[in-house]
């Protein structure tokens, strides 16, 4: 049986962030609510978490996890930004993207890409995502909570309790969420490219 926490959307409870961070660095899974989405996460090493959401979620190994990251430095140890990604992720970060850059050593090889070596990197301006990320100190391992035969996200907390309290250690109920997952983007190569059409305007990365 999961925990739920209700949690103020623009003014989260520090004793409850703290709590939902123990759970986490506990090993547990978590649904937590992003600016564009709710979000499964889990703590980066955490490999059974991961296998849970692969379940949950009905994932095959290619894939592309996200990493939710409080900031673009902390972006920056997990992935490789030339000066032109850079510019363009200044400009639009925090945000409702995704964006897939190539990874360095410091993200765990069961997140990668399996031929590309890429991962997914966001930074949520939702001040409970935020919380969560200050409080935990590192990204948290994370992916849209569209369940499996669905196109768009759940978004009532309620819902989500109901159909995942034996699978998830934790629900935090921030309010209804976004109906639409974030908008992902490559960066990989020369060219942005749209690879989802989501919450997030493509347009400031197609310049």
């Amino acid at each position: 049986m999961s925990q739920f926490f209700q949690i103020h959307p623009d003014n989260p409870q520090p004793r409850l962030i703290k709590q939902a961070v123990e759970i986490i660095r506990g090993g547990g899974v978590v649904v937590y609510p992003t600016d564009a989405s709710y979000a499964l996460g889990c703590a980066i090493g955490n490999k059974a978490g991961i296998e849970r959401i692969r379940r949950i979620r009905q994932l095959d190994d290619k894939h592309n996890f996200t990493l939710a990251c409080r900031d673009l430095s902390q972006l920056g140890v997990f992935a490789k930004v030339d000066t032109a990604a850079f510019r363009l992720l200044k400009a639009n970060l925090p945000g409702l993207y995704t964006i897939i850059l190539p990874a360095t050593r410091e993200v765990p090889r069961m997140l990668l890409h399996p031929k590309r070596r890429t991962i997914g990197l966001r930074v949520p301006s939702k001040p409970i995502a935020q919380a969560l990320l200050a409080e935990l100190g590192e990204p948290l391992m994370s992916v849209s909570l569209i369940l499996p035969g669905e196109e768009l996200p759940m978004s009532d907390p309620y819902e989500m309790r109901d159909v995942l309290e034996h699978q998830v250690d934790l629900i935090i109920d921030g309010g209804y969420g976004g109906v639409e997952a974030s908008t992902v983007i490559s960066l990989v190569d020369d060219q942005p490219e749209v690879l989802r059409a989501g919450a997030g305007d493509p347009a400031p990365f197609m310049l």
